[in-house]
């Protein structure tokens, strides 16, 4: 072998080698972000479910089985003393409700709940009174995530005679 067919054959390994690295590279990128999404997900997944076992319940403490025709005659947000979650029976319960979820292992889910009344003209402001309307807003955290998942809704309550 001579000196041109020796150099030939280091630029292919040299080529062979970066284009293996550039595969690598680009499967792990991939993993990565399959991973990131597999989490945010999950993330979405128990943000929603939350959100579905709040609004199962009944509006407020005081509409659980009677009628409520004045909105002073609501309670304040948070559960009654003596409910603990998974025993709460109204909406407002889960107001600064936290739970750790490492059912899952590979990763752990922080959720948490803010729950406020709110006024339908406004309702990305809570509001300083009580209202027919209250808003549950609903965070997912992991250190698995890059992200926080955040999602809410508003739970309104109505009377028919």
């Amino acid at each position: 072998m001579n000196t041109g067919q020796m150099l030939i054959t280091i630029a292919a390994l040299m080529l062979l080698s970066l284009v293996v690295l550039r595969v690598n590279n680009g499967v792990l990128s991939t993993n990565t972000v399959m991973m990131e999404s597999k989490f945010g997900v999950l993330a979405v997944s128990l943000a929603t479910s939350m959100i579905e076992e709040a609004n199962g319940k009944a509006f407020d403490h005081f509409t659980d089985s009677n009628t409520v025709t004045l909105t002073s005659a609501l309670s304040s947000l948070g559960p009654e003393s003596g409910e603990v979650y998974p025993d709460f029976n109204d909406f407002d319960d889960f107001n600064n409700f936290t739970k750790i979820d490492s059912t899952l292992p590979s990763a752990v889910f922080k959720i948490a709940c803010k729950v406020n009344y709110i006024n339908p003209a406004n309702p990305e402001t809570a509001s300083g009174s009580k209202t027919w309307h209250k808003k549950i807003t609903v965070q997912v955290t992991s250190e698995s995530m890059q992200d926080t998942v955040e999602m809410s809704t508003i739970y309104s309550y109505f009377y028919f005679r």
